[in-house]
């Protein structure tokens, strides 16, 4: 089986790959009679073509021969290879609009789509993913964009750095006020982000606290759905109704934002589910966050203010309060700045990789082996033309006007 190694043609190119050089050389002994390994040259992998060749790994300008094709964005429509089984994060099953020709492209070419997104255990959990760093990124960047609202402290962009190394010695530069900083998320990328916040030996306290009393010191608050999400009925909350039947379900973050100042948006969010809340809470003189990092990322998804994603080089832009609409970056001083970058690990693209090829190589390149394996038979989106029986519930998103 040939596997090819994809460059990355999404504008700006994402710098990470799923197989690095190392890791690529270790595979190839190990499935030497199994599998062979193929890197179409890049000019912006963070690994050179240099370091895949040193390895021992074939760099190609064509790909077209191989049977198995790895990515790690979606894919330009005119580079897809018709009747190839392709893995990459293809945001396409939350009915993400910027991405339903990309999805009827792939259907037309016959391909075979398997969505890292959907990669699960027998349990249920996801296990291929950069979550992680896109939460240490995300949690750093929320600092980075809080010293440059108040001018507090200056410190080097993520991109900038060479490694979490480099990163952390920049944390040491990061002085806080008593600043409230709301998270919500837990997961992988809640756990990157509490990487940062405890490598600052910042204070984490309970929602009662984080609500009703006063510090002396910056303090975080992690918050669970049911924190900030309440039954319409009642004001109750039942975990298990909540995931479920969400729509049964009201926001009861406004508290939250009433108390603090950062919030560092973490957690997945249903469509279905309430928004954390709307554009004109923002008007409110009682609303206090001033910075808000959207790790998610979801376009006018649970936080309402992240109405575009922001890109590496172009990291912020702020919302005013009373409109709701966008203004320059750190353009007043009470608008709120928000950080929405789409592709946060791209931050950190060595390291990040790394951990995404070690995730591949225990879950999904076994499998490649398994008739009908179960793990990859339940991310595949797509097969032989036509939307798979477990993502029939995209075919409206697909056909819209049939």
């Amino acid at each position: 089986m040939k596997i090819g190694i994809i460059r990355e043609g999404k504008n700006p190119p994402d710098k990470r790959t799923p197989f690095t050089p190392d890791q690529l050389k270790n595979l190839t002994r190990h499935y030497a009679d199994r599998l062979s390994f193929y890197v179409e040259s890049s000019p912006f992998r963070c690994y050179s073509d240099e370091e895949y060749i040193e390895a021992g790994i074939e760099v190609v300008e064509d790909i077209s021969d191989c049977d198995v094709l790895f990515g790690v964005k979606e894919i330009p429509i005119a580079q897809l290879i018709p009747e190839k089984t392709y893995f990459f994060f293809s945001h396409t099953i939350k009915k993400q609009s910027r991405n339903r020709k990309l999805l009827q492209a792939i259907l037309a070419k016959n391909i075979r789509l398997i969505d890292y997104e959907v990669l699960k255990d027998e349990s249920g959990n996801r296990v291929v993913a950069f979550g992680r760093w896109a939460g240490i990124v995300g949690a750093y960047n929320a600092l980075w964009t809080y010293g440059k609202k108040t001018a507090l402290f200056d410190i080097k962009r993520a991109y900038e750095c060479f490694g979490l190394e480099e990163l952390n010695i920049e944390l040491k530069k990061v002085q806080l006020p008593p600043v409230k900083i709301v998270v919500v998320g837990e997961g992988r990328v809640g756990g990157g982000v509490l990487e940062i916040l405890n490598r600052l030996e910042i204070r984490q306290v309970s929602a009662h606290e984080f609500l009703h009393y006063y510090f002396e010191e910056s303090v975080f608050v992690v918050l669970h759905s049911g924190d900030y999400n309440r039954r319409k009925s009642d004001g109750g909350f039942d975990k298990a109704e909540f995931y479920a039947n969400p729509e049964l379900y009201e926001s009861n973050f406004l508290k939250f934002a009433e108390a603090g100042e950062i919030l560092i948006a973490a957690a997945y969010w249903d469509p279905a589910a309430p928004r954390l809340f709307e554009l004109k809470d923002l008007a409110d003189e009682d609303f206090s966050l001033s910075v808000i990092a959207d790790v998610t990322c979801d376009i006018d998804g649970s936080i309402p203010t992240t109405i575009r994603a922001s890109t590496i080089l172009d990291p912020v832009y702020d919302i005013d309060r009373s409109t709701g609409k966008e203004i320059a970056p750190f353009g007043s001083q009470t608008s709120i700045s928000v950080m929405a970058i789409d592709n946060l690990p791209c931050e950190l693209p060595r390291e990040s990789s790394i951990e995404f090829c070690g995730q591949l190589e225990k879950w999904v390149l076994p499998s490649l082996f398994e008739e009908n394996a179960p793990i990859l038979e339940r991310a595949t989106i797509a097969r032989d033309g036509d939307l798979t029986l477990e993502f029939m519930h995209l075919t409206d998103y697909v056909y819209p006007h049939e």
